[in-house]
């Protein structure tokens, strides 16, 4: 399970660099094997390749009123693979969908990461709290 999040910055070439405290288990767990994708609210989803399969397969049984949802999901997966000093490159492509440059954040989210430009993250986050919460948590003890 993944969880925290790092302020990291990508370097000119476009890389990550994954955070010390996930390496081992990426490597583990995926052989450092990781794909990228966009999420629908603006920033990227990093999985590692198991759960990217298991992912993969849930939104391939979708029926076809999804199709686009398919489309977003499954044409702009990206494998990629952590180098030796556990860096993994962002595609360009990728990096212009999520609005990261430079500065990002990475979100564990349980079984797979967000992948935010900072900017953009702050000011949701902000916006998020300054709101009620959802429903949902109206029974929820903290």
């Amino acid at each position: 399970m993944f969880q925290g999040a790092s302020s990291l910055s990508l370097d000119a070439k476009g890389r990550l660099s994954i955070p010390t405290r996930h390496r081992d288990v990426l490597a583990t767990t995926a052989s450092g094997q990781l794909t990228l994708t966009k999420h629908p609210h603006g920033c990227l989803m990093v999985f590692p390749r198991p759960e990217w399969e298991k992912f993969r397969e849930r939104i391939a049984q979708l029926p076809l009123s999804a199709q686009w949802w398919k489309r977003i999901f499954l044409g702009n997966a990206l494998d990629v693979d952590m180098d030796a000093t556990g860096r993994v490159l962002v595609s360009p492509e990728l990096r212009q969908a999520a609005g990261i440059r430079r500065d990002a954040t990475l979100l564990g989210m349980g079984h797979h990461f967000e992948l935010w430009d900072r900017a953009t993250y702050e000011t949701q986050e902000a916006q998020a709290l300054q709101g009620p919460m959802p429903d949902v948590f109206h029974d929820f003890a903290f």
